[in-house]
């Protein structure tokens, strides 16, 4: 499957790569004084952080090929990037096509020497495949992450954006909020709790919106109501009726901010056609609508949380074209169409993993990085980086205690055992505490059942024997 993917990180100064650490976590550094070679102060190397590795290959090979010293550089980038033809193809003219290798994602570095020559290099990122470059080709665009106006948006209306400390919730079943649920909950030091709403063209937030909040304020929780409409109600996004459609779909996400929602997530996964009409599939679509409904939100409850609909984490946009866009490619154009105005958190999606929070390698599927928790939470950064993270679901999959197996589809989680998905809900919450940049971390799920054909039961936290081992060891994480 094809993937658009591009990383944007640059430093200025003369700099000693050698001592460079590159925290998977970090997305931008400007140095304005040189950094000796031997400062007790500098920062300390983090040899294990695959972008430190990348850099070193990167930095070897161009070592190695041109007779260059590479230890101080002037200026220096990189971006994730698709090698669609293979990564030697149009870098290195020696190579025939025949011999191009079947490698198509990595790293791209453009590294400026101290004489003032750039070396461009590609680094797989598994780190097998290194190609230097004959020629330095245009680095992307840099991602728009302040805020820019968008004149053919309304003005933001002014709220208290997502402020505060890191906390943690759940999203729970409709209706179960109830005994067992809120005394783990309550364990796992959860003070939220998530809810899905699907508006049909008509509602009103008098009903079961209304009902949801006061419930889980009576309990003493926070509520986050995730509020997505249907695709085939939202008229074509170039005509008059779509416009008709965000307006009414404003008007409700309006009413339940003003029956008490603490937040709101403005839709679901809109990358996907289940979720967005085929072949409109924008983020500057979806703006549209997201700066409709945060006005209306911030207008009815300023204090109101809004939260960007996590797209779907996906690299399948060329296999399935009109139907998927790319999740990092959705919150560029997003970016792009001024979007940062429009939201107080910035809503990502975590549901794919099979290794530890802190791990940059070692999935056995591939590198890509939807894969690893921390260039997932890059992948929202990288075009956000002055908003914070609202993690909207995260979870680990795993079928023990169930007596069926996984669905095909989801047989990449079948060795996840019980005992793992507790130790790396916990981890992530503490790794996006420690990060500074994310607010609010909902786990997917609490108490769902089954996996026969949707194995939600098998992300959930609440185990079928009534058990629930990651309520313990998130609560020792967050008591």
């Amino acid at each position: 499957m094809r993937m658009n993917l591009r990383f944007k990180w640059q430093g200025f100064g003369i700099l000693l790569l050698a001592l460079l650490s590159l925290s998977t976590m970090l997305i931008s550094v400007t140095v304005t004084a040189p950094v000796l070679a031997q400062s007790e102060t500098g920062p300390t190397p983090t040899p294990n952080d695959p972008l430190w590795r990348a850099f070193n290959a990167a930095r070897a090979a161009v070592e190695e090929e041109r007779n260059v010293d590479l230890s101080l550089v002037q200026r220096y980038t990189f971006e994730q990037e698709e090698y669609v033809h293979g990564i030697d193809w149009e870098c290195d003219e020696d190579v025939v096509s025949v011999d191009v290798r079947p490698v198509y994602f990595g790293w791209t570095f453009r590294i400026t020497d101290l004489g003032g020559t750039t070396h461009q290099v590609r680094v797989s990122f598994d780190l097998r495949a290194v190609a230097v470059c004959d020629h330095v080709t245009e680095s992307g665009a840099v991602p728009v992450t302040t805020g820019t106006p968008n004149p053919n948006l309304p003005a933001p209306v002014a709220g208290s954006g997502a402020t505060g400390a890191f906390e943690l919730g759940g999203q729970v079943q409709i209706g179960t909020l109830t005994g067992s649920t809120i005394t783990y909950m309550q364990q796992a030091g959860m003070t939220w709790v998530k809810m899905q709403l699907r508006y049909n063209l008509g509602d009103s937030a008098g009903g079961n919106a209304t009902a949801y909040i006061q419930d889980a304020h009576s309990k003493g929780f926070k509520i986050m109501l995730s509020i997505a409409g249907h695709s085939n109600q939202m008229g074509d996004t170039t005509t008059a009726a779509f416009d008709t459609y965000i307006n009414q779909f404003a008007d409700f996400c309006g009413q339940v901010a003003a029956a008490g929602a603490d937040a709101i997530e403005v839709w679901n996964e809109p990358n996907l056609d289940r979720e967005w009409p085929n072949g409109q599939i924008h983020g500057a679509n979806y703006t549209r609508l997201l700066a409709a409904a945060f006005n209306r939100i911030k207008a009815a409850r300023s204090s109101t949380i809004v939260i960007s609909a996590a797209p779907s984490p996906t690299g399948a946009e060329a296999a399935f074209p009109g139907a998927v866009v790319n999740d990092d490619t959705f919150m560029r154009q997003m970016a792009e169409a001024g979007a940062a105005n429009y939201l107080d958190c910035l809503g990502l999606h975590y549901n794919e993993g099979i290794v530890a929070p802190n791990a940059t390698t070692g999935d056995p599927r591939d590198a890509y990085p939807t894969r690893y928790f921390g260039s997932m939470l890059q992948r929202g950064l990288q075009f956000f980086s002055n908003r914070p993270v609202c993690w909207t679901e995260l979870g680990y999959l795993t079928p023990e205690g169930y007596a069926e197996s996984l669905p095909a589809f989801f047989a990449w989680g079948a060795n996840t055992t019980v005992a793992q998905q507790a130790a790396w809900l916990a981890q992530a919450a503490t790794l996006s505490a420690q990060s500074g940049r994310v607010r609010l971390m909902i786990v997917w799920n609490v108490n769902f059942q089954g996996i026969a054909t949707d194995p939600m039961g098998g992300y959930a936290m609440i185990r079928p024997n009534g058990s629930c081992p990651a309520c313990a060891q998130l609560g020792t994480v967050m008591h």
